[in-house]
């Protein structure tokens, strides 16, 4: 088990490094705009023309990796232009600590997907009790 773990990091190190896959077809990062509130953190990615089947979402660790695939339109003959982007997507994201991979949720809608990630409660701002003592007396507790 280790060494899968081992050689999977590796393969990533290297897909990053020098932008490969080991599959000869192109992979394509996905636009995403990304925030923090109270709540915890929220993303969105543009997936334009995608059914939501065809998007899988994987947490492994600390790493959510999201892959979706948009098949070339067969049948087209002397295409004029072509700006679209086919083919495999994929973008991965190092959750820290502070979240909490257990309650992701997400929704497409729209050919967006919404991610929402909440704070971990071990993270999340917490009151501390002091307790005071005069001479003589048992110390008592304050709330701060």
């Amino acid at each position: 088990m280790m060494q899968t773990d081992v050689l999977r990091d590796f393969d990533r190190l290297v897909q990053r490094a020098f932008n490969t896959q080991l599959s000869s077809e192109p992979v394509h990062a996905m636009p995403m705009e990304a925030w923090r509130d109270e709540e915890g953190f929220h993303a969105e990615f543009d997936l334009p023309g995608m059914d939501a089947q065809q998007i899988e979402m994987v947490v492994e660790k600390s790493i959510l990796t999201i892959r979706a695939e948009r098949a070339k339109p067969e049948g087209r003959q002397y295409i004029a232009g072509s700006e679209r982007l086919w083919g495999q997507f994929s973008r991965e994201l190092v959750l820290g600590d502070h979240l909490d991979p257990a309650s992701i949720q997400a929704r497409y809608a729209d050919g967006v997907l919404r991610l929402d990630i909440a704070v971990a409660e071990a993270a999340k701002p917490r009151r501390i009790k002091i307790s005071t003592a005069a001479k003589g007396e048992a110390p008592k507790e304050l709330a701060s």
